[in-house]
């Protein structure tokens, strides 16, 4: 990273979003809500799933990890886009920028195979339902778990360390919202073609990967539904299904947008649009998905909000008798 660092650039200036300054304080408190959503919604996932031991199992293992990632993910943009819409100079350092980058490469990749370690419980659980808690141990779920960490890593420090190994020897005014690889790009003084052909074979290879395993998964899947004979049956399985697809559909649909297209079809003002879907809106979307769309995770909610207030009544009645004494 000291190459860029050496050429005089010691931060980075975003254009931050274009909007009509009549909606500064709207688009403010818009995105300040979806990102107050985003964090109680997947916290308090992970927390549910923690507390409810009906859900411990491979599936909520594997959706309290997304519920992190989602959070994480989303705080490494947020923050710092929420306080740019009341700053004039919207600056980074170069550090800064790095480290955002590396973090956003990091959890973006860790959401992608996440999903597919999920499409895999999927498969097992439908396709091989007696032979589920064998297949789906405990050693597997971690190496499940374990492994879109480990490429995560690898990911984003190929990317991290051969972007900001790049000169970058004048204009330092990012036209973006967050420190995103290509519009950094746009900033050096070197040819980057190659920089750009290793995004788009690493970012294809990580899409592919996770996404082929998806596919394959879902194709077993619906195989083995439609040897169901009763419609009950099939909409049981389908309904176990349904959220991880929708999941699956936004994350994928706005990353196959952004970063496996030819560049020559790129259009920086309108990856910002897309780029604020899927840092704000799809984290906060998806705990929604998994909670109004799941039967199982509904009857958590209702079974733990039961408890609570059946305790109440307990602890003032204890409070009451404490009082008389």
């Amino acid at each position: 990273m000291a190459n860029g660092s050496d050429t005089g650039v010691t931060e980075f200036i975003f254009t931050g979003l274009n909007y009509n300054p009549h909606l500064q304080v709207f688009l403010f408190l818009l995105f300040l809500s979806f990102y107050i959503i985003n964090l109680t919604g997947n916290l308090g996932m992970i927390i549910l799933i923690r507390i409810s031991s009906r859900l411990h199992t491979p599936m909520y293992f594997f959706l309290s990890h997304l519920s992190f990632v989602d959070m994480c993910f989303s705080s490494v943009v947020s923050p710092k886009m929420l306080t740019d819409f009341f700053v004039q100079r919207k600056a980074i350092s170069f550090l800064g920028c790095a480290l955002q980058q590396w973090f956003f490469g990091f959890f973006v990749t860790v959401e992608c195979f996440l999903l597919a370690s999920m499409a895999y419980d999927r498969y097992v659980a439908i396709c091989n339902p007696l032979m589920y808690s064998v297949a789906m141990s405990q050693r597997l779920c971690i190496q499940l778990v374990a492994g879109p960490y480990v490429i995560g890593i690898m990911n984003t420090m190929t990317h991290t360390t051969s972007t900001f190994r790049l000169p970058f020897c004048g204009p330092n005014v990012i036209n973006h919202f967050f420190c995103d690889v290509f519009p950094l790009f746009s900033l050096v003084c070197a040819d980057t073609g190659l920089n750009k052909l290793m995004v788009f074979i690493l970012a294809g290879a990580v899409g592919i990967f996770s996404g082929l395993t998806i596919v394959v998964s879902y194709i077993y899947i619906l195989i083995a539904i439609l040897k169901v004979h009763s419609a009950g049956g099939r909409r049981k399985a389908f309904s176990t299904c349904s959220s991880h697809l929708t999941a699956v559909s936004i994350l994928y649909g706005t990353l196959f947008f952004i970063y496996v297209r030819p560049s020559t079809s790129f259009s920086l003002d309108l990856n910002k649009v897309v780029s604020l879907f899927y840092t704000a809106v799809t984290p906060m979307l998806n705990p929604l998905i998994y909670s109004l769309r799941n039967k199982e995770v509904k009857d958590a909610i209702h079974r733990t909000v039961t408890k609570r207030k059946a305790s109440w009544p307990k602890f003032l009645s204890g409070k009451e008798t404490r009082g008389e004494i």
